[in-house]
């Protein structure tokens, strides 16, 4: 086979120059057509289009084309032509077929529909697939569009620890981190495991989140984010939960409540102009296979301004819904923590836009969220959004170390864990703000997909660590 330049599928299909020769190698989504000529669907994973390649069998060895099946991986050589069918602008005449690797009759993806509980058991194969492409290429896209988005703001990206000695949130659904023998753990006159002999010589765990040391950059660097995988032991099988994923978390110095809701809703609307602006092909085969409103939902994100409204407000809301007749499955009063379903009414049936809750009772929400003036609430904030419910949360951080060491006490989180973070309410302690958002939240929204499952590569789920 003469030695041509390789050229993707999504360069191939913006050219115009026909009658060029050119190199396209992919792997092929369908075969179709008479005993004359052939119509290969192949695919690089560069776009989601495919390029059709047309096949003059007459110019081929037959035992050679037999082995073009779905699934097969080709390399081709031949001309460049404006096609005179419909779908796509350009096509190739093959001159030079080569098979790089067959593929038989028991692959698994073979063309007919696949529900996404079947494609979930071969996720090492779920990504050839138009579906699963198409994910992870806005997954691509959302991170870059992230680390740009506060690059431009002069934000620095701060790596912070995946392996910790503090719980975050004091939830306690950590994974341990050990390198002691766990047939033959050695225990003091207590009974509890003595760690002196481990790895970090204390008991160490995979971070829940990363921002209480990300607090710590942001009183040094002024503006800092975090985007790094987290883990959260939770036994919780849903569609909404998994035990790995990515988190995004700015902590801003200098920042109050106001600005940092501000930031969250700058933030997401970036995010999501750059799914429509760079991912449009993507995004609308997922609105036309799964979603038909998901472009519709998406453009007017970027239009309506967030609906900012006091915790205490949205319970009233409410409690006259439910009154007027409205069922919740879970109660509403105040003091509740929100479920997905009062989050979702809010937005899409009161207020039909995104809506950022502030000002939440202190006991739902976690210690180092400053409190206001009534004793009360704190500064919380909780961006929800349509079909997602919360997508964001975050806080402005309480800046007093009298009022902070108070709660740590009160909520009995002990000192040996905490008193680095106190050290910087001790010495020249500042007004600051963050959030954090769950990278795969946000793709569930931008994709329009259901299951939290089918946004992240290989989920991590309970029961569940293939591949």
């Amino acid at each position: 086979m003469d030695t041509i330049i390789r050229t993707r599928i999504v360069d191939l299909l913006k050219r115009t120059d026909f009658g060029a020769m050119v190199n396209v190698k992919g792997w092929v989504r369908t075969r179709r057509g008479s005993k004359q000529v052939n119509f290969i669907a192949l695919n690089d994973g560069s776009t989601i289009k495919n390029i059709q390649i047309v096949v003059d069998l007459a110019n081929f060895d037959e035992e050679m084309l037999k082995k073009i099946t779905t699934g097969a991986c080709l390399s081709i050589n031949g001309e460049l032509v404006q096609s005179v069918g419909a779908g796509q602008a350009a096509e190739i005449q093959a001159r030079e077929i080569e098979v790089l690797g067959e593929c038989d009759n028991t692959y698994p993806l073979q063309k007919k529909g696949h529900s996404m509980e079947f494609l979930r058991e071969i996720a090492h194969l779920r990504p050839r697939t138009n579906t699963f492409g198409a994910v992870y290429r806005i997954r691509h896209n959302m991170a870059i569009a992230i680390h740009q988005f506060f690059h431009e703001r002069g934000f620095f990206y701060f790596h912070t620890p995946i392996i910790t000695a503090s719980d975050c949130e004091g939830a306690g659904q950590m994974f341990q981190v050990t390198t002691m023998n766990l047939y033959d753990l050695k225990k003091d006159e207590n009974g509890s495991i003595n760690y002196d002999s481990d790895f970090f010589g204390k008991q160490a765990s995979l971070t829940v989140s990363g921002q209480l040391e990300g607090e710590l950059a942001a009183t040094a660097l002024g503006a800092i984010y975090t985007f790094g995988p987290t883990f959260r032991a939770e036994n919780s099988n849903t569609p909404r939960h998994l035990a790995e994923f990515w988190m995004i978390e700015p902590e801003v110095a200098f920042n109050d409540i106001n600005d940092n809701m501000q930031l969250a809703e700058d933030f997401i609307k970036h995010c999501v102009r750059w799914a429509l602006e760079h991912c449009y092909d993507d995004v609308k085969f997922l609105n036309d296979m799964f979603d038909k409103e998901l472009i519709a939902r998406l453009e007017d994100v970027i239009k309506e301004e967030f609906v900012r409204l006091p915790y205490t407000e949205g319970i009233k809301i409410l409690e006259d819904a439910v009154a007027k007749g409205h069922k919740f499955e879970f109660p509403v009063f105040w003091g509740a923590d929100l479920a997905s379903e009062h989050e979702r009414y809010l937005v899409e049936e009161h207020f039909k836009r995104p809506v950022i809750l502030t000002d939440y009772p202190k006991e739902i929400k976690a210690f180092y969220m400053k409190q206001n003036e009534d004793g009360k609430t704190v500064r919380a904030m909780d961006v929800l959004f349509p079909k997602i419910g919360e997508i964001i949360g975050g806080s402005e951080r309480e800046a007093d170390y009298d009022k902070l060491l108070a709660r740590v006490e009160e909520l009995g989180i002990p000192m040996k864990d905490m008193w680095w973070y106190l050290d910087t309410r001790k010495y020249g302690t500042c007004p600051h703000s963050g959030f954090g958002l769950g990278f795969e939240r946000l793709l569930l929204f931008v994709t329009g997909m259901t299951n939290i499952r089918d946004v992240i590569p290989f989920p991590r789920t309970p029961n569940n660590a293939n591949f």
